[in-house]
């Protein structure tokens, strides 16, 4: 089964938490904090793998979790580093965020890439030991990984993509030109998946060549199996348009050519503007008559055009030279830039954002930033709390309190942590 579209939840490993640990040996009195560091969470890491052609293995494994880093130890002994989890899948896999779009990988090369980044590890108690606070009993816990719903889209790697109605001879004209072997049969979308062919051109010189299954009218809506695959030529550098010239099946050449242009144009306007290689083929089934029409209706909107017929191979070699020729002249295939995330608006001063609404008296904070601050205050420590009140103070969230008209007594809810306010 030919699987071209999947969706999938990843997530990286959290890192480990600092520990809170003091130094204990004989003779040695007041040692001291010695909590060390926690490990980094593993990243979910996406690399092509040549011996793939579907993304099929993911209809049936959609969680992928990444291990958590481990927590600090004393003796200032940071954790282990938690190793990546690295998702196979073919060549030319787009990683996309389900939600908005976003393109986060165009996996297009064998080099790895890091989709999800694990969590950094958290501090241990030994780095918040001062002058003035020598026996810190907290540490910073670790951050969290990055966890995404993904789409994987596959989009194949091929240089030229062979576009036409159902049975004009795609198939058959990859399959004399290189090693594929489509299935070839006198009867409609015989093509179920998109076929790759490796055309050789010279010593050392060559092209990947791909047979997309037939398109029909209202294929960029849905209809047929076109749509299933039209985005396997956004990739390609030049598309070949087979026509059937003979008109062997009561349609007439001409109306062919701009039915699958309008179904092009319809799905991308980029693709329908690539660079285009008319081909009449069956010539051997139609009269001279046929192919000079539509010579000069091609040739008259500027097109290269190109009459062969690829079953007895006639004109199959003047075709490909000329394509290998303006191949050479075009970019190389189409690469997608990663989109960076949206920001939020820092606020005036640099400082992070947060929301505060008041329900039943109750000041509710949300600032999912304070979530690593929250989680390193020990509640039962004095020293502990003192810090987390100069984060809260620098922040700006006690001025957007006192602005609000907050009360001693008024109770403070940040990340489901209800206190007193406190002058």
């Amino acid at each position: 089964m030919f699987v071209d579209v999947a969706k999938i939840r990843i997530k990286a490993g959290d890192g480990g938490n600092g520990a809170v640990s003091f130094h204990r040996e004989k003779y040695v009195a007041a040692g001291g904090p010695d909590g060390g560091d926690g490990g980094r969470g593993g990243n979910v890491v996406f690399q092509a793998d040549s011996n793939l052609s579907t993304l099929l293995d993911f209809r049936y494994k959609r969680r992928f979790v990444a291990q958590n880093g481990e927590n600090g130890r004393a003796g200032r002994c940071t954790g282990k580093s938690a190793p990546d989890l690295v998702i196979r899948v073919p060549l030319g896999t787009l990683v996309k965020e389900a939600e908005t779009g976003r393109i986060l990988a165009d996996i297009s090369t064998v080099e790895p890439v890091v989709v999800a980044k694990g969590g950094k590890g958290g501090w241990g108690n030994c780095h918040f030991a001062t002058a003035t606070r020598q026996i810190p009993r907290f540490a910073k816990p670790g951050l969290p990984g990055e966890a995404f719903e993904v789409t994987l889209e596959l989009k194949l790697l091929a240089d030229v993509g062979l576009v036409g109605f159902p049975n004009v001879g795609k198939s058959t004209l990859i399959s004399v030109v290189s090693e594929a072997k489509p299935k070839i049969a006198n009867y409609h979308f015989t093509t179920l998946t998109p076929v790759l062919g490796m055309v050789k051109v010279a010593e050392g010189k060559s092209f990947v060549m791909a047979d997309i299954p037939g398109l029909i009218e209202g294929a960029s809506e849905g209809v047929g199996l076109g749509h299933e695959f039209l985005r396997h030529v956004e990739r390609c550098r030049l598309n070949v348009h087979i026509v059937d010239v003979s008109g062997s099946e009561g349609r007439d050449p001409i109306e062919d050519f701009e039915t699958i242009n309008r179904e092009l144009q319809n799905f991308d306007a980029e693709l329908a503007s690539r660079p285009q290689i008319v081909v009449a083929n069956k010539c051997d089934m139609a009269s001279q008559e046929q192919i000079d029409a539509f010579r000069v209706y091609i040739e008259g909107k500027g097109l290269p055009f190109y009459p062969i017929s690829a079953a007895t191979r006639q004109g199959v070699d003047a075709l490909i030279g000329a394509v290998a020729a303006q191949l050479d002249q075009l970019p190389p295939i189409r690469q997608y830039e990663p989109e960076p995330a949206p920001q939020p608006e820092p606020l005036e001063g640099g400082k992070r954002p947060f929301t505060i609404r008041v329900e039943d008296g109750v000041y509710i904070v949300e600032a999912d930033w304070l979530m690593s601050s929250l989680g390193m205050v020990d509640m039962e420590d004095y020293e502990s709390l003192q810090y987390f009140q100069r984060v809260l103070i620098k922040s700006g969230i006690i001025e957007e309190l006192e602005r609000m008209g907050i009360h001693e007594g008024d109770t403070v809810s940040i990340l489901n942590f209800e206190f007193d306010y406190i002058k």
